[in-house]
């Protein structure tokens, strides 16, 4: 008598949307078969069976948000019989009711790591009691969780109802979390940048997606916890829009700017390796492909679909691949290993008119590549005469745990010369 669980469908999933269900009560389920299409932070997935049988029972209405991890459906062998539906709400528990520290997973809405409800069960840890004094809301089990850890809960946000800290959001805190100091009074560093109501203002309150969730702490993590330094060049970018004219009449096949900074950025990270890595805690990796994240802009934020091995692609590969995980990307239709496994990302806001900007480093990776537009622009020749010249501007921000200066100089030098030689691109 299986029961159907939410899957974890992405690396940063917590909780899933039940948007349709694809089979009805009672109907024969094979393995293989869709059973409902699930909306992730990231993307909208078909959810398969691994069972064959009769779907017994549904257990979330289309609509329905549900945690990994939690029931949502029954299927049955046959001779098999119904049972009763799980115990566990799928639902993170209502704002009126605190759950008891007895009961870790309901009060937390999401089950718990070992090592996290080992420590709230010892009631302690080498943190003491840090929040002893500090007045904010958080249930019982969240206080055990952050004094095991050493985590003043004066530096988190909660996400349970009604702004509540729940253990989940405990278990996730930032590292270098235990280091926050709350200000006078005990009042949380976060609360006060929170806005407050403006007399006379009409204002609309959007909810927080999925997505925009993780966007906010990922970024804020990569911000707070990665040393970022920034190095900008500006390219000349004539040489590029001819070689974009030639290619495109020569084969018939059409290419974008974007592409061809995209087969650079990859040519040139295996000519310097050392940017095409990550922090590992005790070592630093350096990978041996270019898998290329590519910033897309999307209803809810941003995803980064994976490019791999993307300097093995001719122009006309990435051309494409770009193409197909951008419309997929709009649809919420990618797979989750396809966000999976970049060792470098690219961000071009040039369609949007922007000049030049400093992007967030993706962590775990090194390294992420902003590139501009392309902008007329008087410039000095060989021959110091001033004339209208074509100038993009391409600024990579590192993690310098990982990638130094010097390093990053070099890896910029490789990628001004493929780009004002695009035709080294072809080779």
């Amino acid at each position: 008598m299986p029961e159907i669980t939410m899957p974890k469908l992405s690396d940063t999933m917590t909780e899933g949307t039940l948007l349709r269900w694809r089979k009805k009560k009672g109907d024969k389920v094979e393995v293989g078969d869709i059973l409902a299409e699930v909306e992730t932070d990231k993307a909208t997935m078909e959810m398969e069976a691994f069972e064959e049988g009769t779907l017994a029972d549904i257990f979330v209405p289309e609509g329905g948000k549900v945690v990994v991890g939690a029931a949502i459906a029954l299927v049955l062998a046959e001779g098999e019989k119904a049972g009763d539906k799980p115990k566990s709400a799928p639902a993170p528990a209502p704002a009126a009711a605190e759950a008891p520290a007895s009961r870790p997973a309901i009060a937390s809405g999401r089950p718990l790591t070992p090592r996290a409800r080992a420590a709230a069960l010892r009631g302690g840890g080498a943190g003491g009691n840090v929040n002893e004094g500090i007045r904010v809301k958080a249930t019982p089990l969240a206080r055990k969780i952050a004094d095991a850890r050493g985590v003043r809960l004066a530096g988190l946000q909660g996400t349970g109802p009604g702004g509540r800290i729940i253990a989940f959001d405990v278990e996730n805190a930032p590292a270098g979390a235990s280091s926050v100091s709350a200000p006078a009074g005990g009042s949380s560093p976060v609360a006060a940048i929170l806005p407050t109501p403006i007399a006379g203002m009409s204002e609309t309150r959007v909810p927080l997606s999925g997505m925009r969730r993780v966007i906010a702490e990922r970024l804020l993590a990569s911000k707070t916890q990665i040393p970022h330094f920034y190095l900008s060049i500006e390219i000349d970018a004539a040489p590029m829009m001819a070689f974009r004219k030639e290619y495109i009449e020569a084969s018939g096949g059409k290419i974008t700017f974007n592409d061809i900074a995209l087969s650079a950025v990859a040519r040139a990270a295996m000519q310097k390796p050392k940017v095409n890595a990550a922090f590992a805690g005790d070592a630093i990796i350096e990978y041996g492909s270019v898998n290329l994240s590519v910033a897309i802009a999307v209803e809810d934020g941003l995803v980064t679909p994976v490019i791999r091995d993307a300097q093995k692609l001719s122009l006309k590969e990435i051309s494409a691949a770009v193409k197909d995980l951008a419309l997929r990307a709009r649809d919420k239709k990618l797979k989750p290993e396809e966000y999976a496994g970049g060792t470098i990302t690219v961000s071009n806001l040039g369609a949007y008119g922007i000049e030049q900007f400093c992007a967030i480093v993706n962590p775990p990776q090194a390294a992420i590549l902003a590139v501009g537009a392309i902008v007329k622009k008087p410039v000095v020749n060989d021959r110091d005469e001033i004339e209208i010249g074509h100038r993009m501007s391409i600024t990579l921000s590192g993690d310098h745990r990982v990638v130094d200066g010097a390093v990053a100089a070099e890896y910029m030098s490789a990628l001004r010369k493929l780009l004002v030689s695009p035709a080294l691109l072809l080779l």
